[in-house]
């Protein structure tokens, strides 16, 4: 390791000792069925919003967590596995894992490990250097995390406890918490979409973006690529950049989404005071914003302009879609296109039924279409259903007393877009969101001990001064 980062790393935990207050202890283990103290709270996820979680939580001196993340270490997240740009899109002085800790900001990071100059000539952050500085970030605070562990349950237990069910190398064990968090990114709580007309096909012909793909295997291909964008245009040009034949990128609008919305938003009071605002003015903003979808920036365009078997179709959605004897058959009201292999690059939905580890609740969590009925000019049936969540981020219940357990369960991901804006899975809201969540996961695990906070403060009999007798002739 280099000099500087020696020095950085000290820094930091000067920085966390001197900020540290208050440091006193005040949560009391909880046993479990088995005995053991329950966690206090479980994070399910180990990618940026489940480690600036876990760090938040551990700064308001609750100590008592675990990180688990199914994915094996250093490869959390999307950064090193579907996702396919060159560099981030936000800035790069945005920040957000740090927690406005300075020495902790990727700014730190970058300049201890290749100096100041290299800094200010950086123009965005590459992806692989931002995972590399969250693996750091993590060793460097602490975090407990477990890879390799994936949630395949959860329950409720006995002693108002949750109960998840983890899958490992090591088998099956049952981990107990008072509060779990659901940070688990973009596929969070949904089914990453394929279109209907494409649904039929099978996984060799039609994969979406999020899949793993084998892009040197599509050298000398004709591929399609559905959807336009950021994440279509990121697949299109590493497909173009792999050798192959053409790209034909379709996008359903009329004309291409250039406006980036999440630019304009990227403000302290929207990001902090969205959720503060009643269900129709969090509708209005979030069907507008969801609807226009993530703009690509211009170094994503052209990367793909600048091959010219690239080709782009605007007004041409996907009507019909048919195997051939070698490939795919596309319809568009553009005309009929035939391709060796079709990309998706068109998104998430809300499927709790989907997720095996949701199984025990998930038709009885509560949804924005159970709780708010938008104008006809409004409507939207997808975005209708993302869980509608409790001001701390908490799933709420469709039928009240069925099962209450699940206001222990706060999901930080993609699903919680809706009820908090960009939250669990942006960079840009991570210094407000985080924050935000680990207040209500602190407000939750005090209220629930209040009765032993009060005898506790009953039984306080600490002097702080004694007070002696005076003499005569004292004053």
């Amino acid at each position: 390791m280099n000099g500087p980062l020696i020095a950085l790393e000290a820094q930091i935990r000067a920085d966390l000792t001197k900020t540290a207050h208050p440091h006193a202890a005040w949560l009391a283990s909880k046993p479990g069925p088995d005995g053991r103290p329950a966690l206090d709270v479980l994070v399910v996820g180990a990618g940026q919003s489940g480690i600036a979680t876990a760090f938040g939580l551990m700064r308001s001196q609750v100590s008592n967590i675990l990180v688990l993340d199914k994915s094996e270490e250093g490869r959390e997240g999307p950064w090193l596995t579907y996702a396919r740009m060159h560099t981030l899109r936000s800035p790069k002085d945005y920040t957000g894992p740090d927690l406005d800790v300075p020495s902790l900001t990727y700014q730190s990071w970058h300049e201890a490990k290749f100096g100041e100059a290299h800094w200010q000539n950086l123009d965005l952050i590459p992806r692989e250097l931002w995972a590399e500085y969250l693996l750091w970030l993590r060793g460097v605070v602490g975090i407990p995390v477990r890879n390799r562990c994936e949630v395949v349950e959860i329950a409720p237990a006995a002693g108002g406890l949750l109960a998840a069910r983890v899958q490992s190398d090591n088998g099956v064990e049952i981990l107990y918490a008072r509060k779990i968090v659901l940070a688990t990114g973009q596929e969070g709580m949904g089914d990453w979409i394929i279109p209907e007309p494409l649904r039929h096909l099978p996984p060799s012909l039609c994969v979406h973006s999020a899949q793993p793909i084998d892009f040197a295997d599509l050298r000398g291909k004709q591929v399609a690529v559905i959807g336009a964008g950021a994440s279509a245009f990121d697949n299109a040009a590493a497909a173009l950049e792999a050798g192959v034949a053409e790209v034909h990128l379709f996008c359903r609008r009329a004309e291409i989404q250039v406006i980036q919305p999440y630019r304009w938003l990227t403000f302290r009071g929207f990001l902090r005071h969205f959720c503060d605002l009643d269900d129709a003015w969090r509708w209005r903003f979030m069907r507008a914003i969801l609807e226009m979808r993530e703009g690509f920036p211009q170094a994503t365009y052209d990367r793909c302009a600048r091959h010219k078997n690239f080709h782009l179709h605007d007004g041409a959605p996907i009507e019909a879609a048919s195997e051939t004897t070698r490939g795919v058959e596309l319809q568009t009201p553009r005309g009929v296109f035939s391709a060796d292999f079709v990309i998706c690059g068109t998104g998430i939905d809300m499927n709790f039924a989907g997720r095996r580890e949701l199984r025990n609740c998930a038709a009885n969590i509560a949804v924005w279409a159970d709780r708010y009925q938008p104008p006809i000019d409004e409507r939207s049936p997808r975005l209708g259903r993302f869980p509608y969540l409790a001001d701390d981020y908490a799933l709420t219940e469709r039928v009240a007393g069925a099962t209450p357990w699940i206001a222990d369960i706060h999901v930080f991901a993609i699903a919680s877009t809706m009820s908090f804006g960009p939250s669990g899975s942006s960079i840009n809201a991570m210094t407000t969101a985080v924050p935000k969540l680990v207040h209500g996961l602190t407000r939750g695990l005090f209220r629930a001990d209040i009765e032993r906070h009060w005898a506790s403060f009953r039984a306080y009999d600490v002097p702080q001064a004694v007070v002696r007798p005076q003499t005569p002739g004292e004053a």
